[in-house]
């Protein structure tokens, strides 16, 4: 029984954890948009017309910035970002799938 109520806070302590890094993903995701967007209008507007903002001054920091947010999803997410919460077992079954028809053959 005590096993038992020790499995479940290891649990809990590992979804806070988990429910924490999804947040501040988020809370860093907000911060990009809004220093973005104020930096990409401040740049663009400085000389009282639009002249700068198809310059790359205008969009550097956002770029990089933007890779660090691209590496923080996949630390926050895995692959799982991208390619779906279950493709390693898709891809297991289909390789297994695979070997179990070409060993038949």
């Amino acid at each position: 029984m005590m096993e038992n109520s020790n499995l479940k806070e290891q649990k809990y302590i590992r979804a806070k954890k988990r429910v924490k890094a999804i947040k501040g993903f988020y809370v860093h995701l907000v911060v990009y948009i809004v220093v973005n967007v104020f930096l990409i209008i401040t740049k663009s507007f400085s000389n009282g017309e639009w002249d700068n903002f198809w310059q790359w001054q205008t969009y550097n920091t956002a770029i990089f910035w933007g890779i660090g947010i691209l590496f923080h999803a996949f630390n926050v997410f895995g692959m799982s970002f991208i390619l779906g919460a279950d493709w390693e077992e898709r891809k297991i079954k289909e390789m297994m799938d695979r070997d179990k028809r070409d060993l038949w053959e």
